[in-house]
């Protein structure tokens, strides 16, 4: 059953303990979209999620629905007034320094030096540190209460100005999350980086830190992966990197299967096949080495495909894999793109293993009917340029496969030999 599939392979518990509160958020309204949730069950959870945060009106709403009742508890009515007076006296209080920041004649006065910075605004308009600070507790505030884009502007002139590596460093991880929220994809691609160095640089002598945060930003960086196209090359670089595919295989394998669902999905956008077919040959090996700790039906799917060449076990973990990508929150919008991708790849390696192809055999291990299989070969013989021959009558395909000499297979295989040499070389003589 594809609910029991879907449902088996859930990442939600796995995701959770590293995504902040009002990120877990989309990820329940998601859930209760889903046929067969209990809605019952996610609206508690979504009011047991929310009830310490500011959003006072809309957890009272979930109390209502869970106790059907249109009474309010006085504890929010409360709750609602300090939430309201707090935001009166923040405002007041920050009313200063936002102003002096969005006066261009003071900003153009600003320089890299931060205590440069802090000293002429103390000098010529009164600012003190604690005011400073004021708009760091300010943008916490406007955060909790789910106003996500105003936190983002009071956390982004907190960093302008804080002297305070700690607060600083809080303050990008609070805007990437109010970024993200707020779905401005491109901002939350500059913050990402901003998180990325911070974690490179400041924490290079603490390991244990570096792991936990590199484990956090994998996490939340899944919120761009899928819903901005031009982010996913840039996040599948990342991802393969040495430091952040080590924090995957040491601390969240089953991240593995964004990065399979982003690489297979690759095949038809990316133009440079060069560096496409290595994210699929580190894909392969990582899937190998991590087989025994994780695997679900889309990083089964990579397995059986390139590491047992079994195709019928391939086509019966697409089937599976459909399912799971359209019961996951961050892959759901993708399972098309990935299904087609996936025949294709399917397609390829048969043809390259096999000299005489029967349409109806491939098409079945496609899912395909005959009809639609012809089709789908013309199509992908065209396409990638493979040197295939239809023949209708017998309904079967030709492929003409030539083999590499010899000595073009040396020279294949020793051409980059000499590039190494002389990076050894350099690296010796250093």
């Amino acid at each position: 059953m594809p609910a029991e599939i879907s449902e088996k392979y859930d990442l939600l518990p796995k995701l959770i303990p590293h995504l902040d509160r009002h990120l877990i958020f989309p990820l329940l309204e998601f859930l209760s979209s889903q046929e067969g949730d209990d809605a019952g069950e996610t609206t508690k959870t979504k009011y047991e999620l929310l009830k310490q945060t500011n959003m006072t009106d809309y957890v009272a709403s979930l109390w209502q629905e869970i106790n059907d009742s249109h009474d309010v508890p006085e504890e929010f009515v409360k709750k609602r007034e300090e939430v309201l007076q707090r935001l009166s006296l923040f405002t007041e209080e920050t009313s200063q320094i936002d102003e002096l920041l969005g006066d261009d004649s003071v900003v153009s006065n600003l320089r890299s030096d931060k205590v440069a910075n802090l000293k002429f605004l103390e000098q010529q308009h009164g600012v003190t540190i604690e005011m400073v600070d004021m708009l760091y507790d300010f943008g916490r505030f406007q955060y909790s209460c789910g106003s996500y884009a105003n936190a983002a502007h009071l956390l982004d002139q907190f960093r302008i100005l804080s002297t305070d590596n700690d607060k600083a460093a809080s303050a990008t991880w609070g805007k990437l999350a109010s970024d993200i929220l707020t779905t401005s994809w491109e901002v939350v691609m500059e913050e990402v980086n901003k998180v990325k160095e911070s974690i490179d640089t400041k924490l290079f002598n603490n390991p244990l830190a570096q792991l936990q945060h590199r484990t956090w930003l994998i996490h939340w960086a899944l919120f761009p992966f899928f819903n901005y196209d031009p982010a996913r090359d840039i996040i599948t670089e990342i991802f393969f990197s040495a430091p952040f595919i080590n924090t995957i295989q040491t601390n969240c394998p089953w991240i593995l299967r964004y990065l399979a669902a982003a690489v297979i999905t690759n095949r038809s956008r990316t133009r440079n096949t060069g560096q496409y077919q290595k994210q699929l040959k580190d894909l392969v090996r990582v899937v190998r080495q991590e087989g025994y700790e994780y695997n679900d039906p889309v990083t089964d799917f990579v397995k059986a495909l390139y590491v047992d060449f079994d195709f019928e076990e391939a086509q019966k973990k697409l089937g599976e894999a459909e399912e799971v990508l359209k019961g996951d929150f961050f892959l759901s919008s993708a399972a098309e793109a990935f299904v087609e991708a996936a025949r294709h790849l399917i397609s390829e390696s048969y043809c390259k293993i096999h000299q005489r192809i029967d349409i109806k055999d491939l098409s079945a291990r496609l899912g395909l009917n005959q009809d639609e299989g012809e089709k789908w070969i013309v199509n992908l013989i065209r396409d990638t340029r493979m040197d295939g021959k239809l023949d209708y009558q017998e309904g079967t395909v030709l492929m003409n496969h030539p083999a590499n000499s010899v000595y073009q297979q040396v020279i294949e295989r020793t051409k980059g030999s000499f590039f190494r040499t002389s990076v050894l070389s350099a690296a010796v003589a250093k």
